[in-house]
């Protein structure tokens, strides 16, 4: 079966400042539980917010290494899950269900792709 990358992406100047809520985290929290019994959850994580990230960029035979924030991003991934599905369909319908998990508030993003195996 398929695997597939979720790239979870919110903008941090836009998202609540106290964070996700309790009712929030108990949704994910049953969300999560229902997928890995599911086996369709392989891993997933949120990611620090872009003031604690690095961005090593590689040009023209040279590298840049920059600190963050980074001031000039809209989005940030904010954090991924890596689910095995029969097809992409099945990857959307899960991504869905875990978008309709966060309050009116947050604004996200998920990105679907498919992980190249071989």
């Amino acid at each position: 079966m398929p695997r597939y990358l979720s790239l979870v992406r919110i903008d941090e100047n836009n998202a609540p400042a106290e964070g996700p809520s309790p009712e929030l985290m108990q949704r994910m929290g049953e969300l999560i539980e229902e997928m890995t019994k599911a086996g369709v959850l392989l891993e997933t994580a949120g990611l620090t917010p872009t003031a604690q990230g690095t961005r090593v960029h590689y040009e023209g035979g040279a590298i840049s290494v920059t600190d963050g924030p980074f001031t000039e991003t809209k989005e940030a991934v904010g954090g991924y899950a890596i689910m095995q599905c029969k097809d992409t369909a099945e990857a959307l319908e899960w991504t869905k269900r875990f978008l309709k998990v966060h309050e009116d508030k947050w604004t996200v993003t998920c990105e679907v792709r498919e992980i190249m195996e071989g």
